[in-house]
């Protein structure tokens, strides 16, 4: 929904900078990490803003840039103390967050050997941290779609197309539509290695209109990307077009000239 509740604490000021996030409010989302991170300077939520920065940047080319604060978050996960078992469980998350968002910004540099090992680190924290598999859900959401990337990356659509899968399921189970949303945004792309483009197509279709339906303009952004590029919809490039308009309008500044 826009507009959003107003935050009254830092966790919700970061949930809220999340959402903005989500919708393409670039601005509005810096302008609350701007001020989150001068009220939570350590600790896992110290942590979750710096990833959430570097998400921003991520979302629009800046790898490099991203990988700062990638960095940064980690530190801020590894030199927490834990007090309680709750703690023990933020910090899993902060640092699987910081995690998954350096793997995802050493694919968008090319590195993709690194992007697995650090991938491979964020799956032994999951798994040293229990067997309930309804824990970390969005960490495990994360952790299927950058494999997926990664795999995507090096022309490997079976494993891409197994990850998407899981990341899906686990996605319906959540209360996130982004996840949800992004996740079979994910199956689209691992579907265009097949002979018969038929399933990508649809999907790409489906989640353009679910990005659209929800306000998720980033995300309809890369849909349209797709749909565009596999023929999926006629006027998709229009509607890319559009959304990157939409995306400058509110302060977002990609790394090169969208297309």
């Amino acid at each position: 929904m826009h507009p959003l509740p107003a935050a009254s604490d830092p966790e919700q000021r970061w949930l809220r900078a999340v959402a903005l996030g989500g919708q393409g409010f670039y601005s509005g989302a810096r302008a609350e990490l701007t001020r989150l991170q001068r009220e939570v300077t350590e600790g896992p939520l110290a942590s979750f803003a710096a990833s959430t920065e570097a998400s921003l940047l991520r979302q629009l080319g800046w790898h490099r840039l991203a990988a700062v604060h990638d960095g940064r978050a980690f530190a801020l996960a590894r030199s927490a103390a834990s007090r309680s078992a709750e703690d023990a469980a933020r910090l899993v998350e902060a640092q699987c967050d910081a995690l998954t968002g350096l793997a995802a910004d050493a694919l968008g540099c090319g590195r993709l050997g690194l992007s697995r090992r650090l991938l491979a680190q964020c799956a032994e924290r999951l798994l040293v941290a229990g067997t309930d598999d309804t824990a970390f859900w969005r960490q495990r959401i994360r952790l299927h779609w950058v494999t997926a990337e990664t795999a995507l990356a090096s022309g490997d659509f079976a494993t891409a197309k197994d990850h998407a899968a899981q990341a899906s399921v686990r996605a319906d189970r959540g209360p996130s539509v982004r996840h949800r949303v992004k996740s079979d945004l994910l199956r689209a792309a691992s579907s265009t290695g097949d002979a018969d483009l038929g399933q990508a197509r649809a999907l790409a279709v489906d989640v353009s209109q679910r990005c659209a339906e929800h306000g998720l303009v980033p995300l309809r952004w890369a849909a349209a990307m797709l749909a565009n590029g596999i023929g999926a919809e006629t006027g998709a490039d229009r509607v890319r077009d559009e959304c990157a308009r939409i995306v400058i309008s509110r302060g977002g500044r990609f790394a090169t000239t969208p297309k």
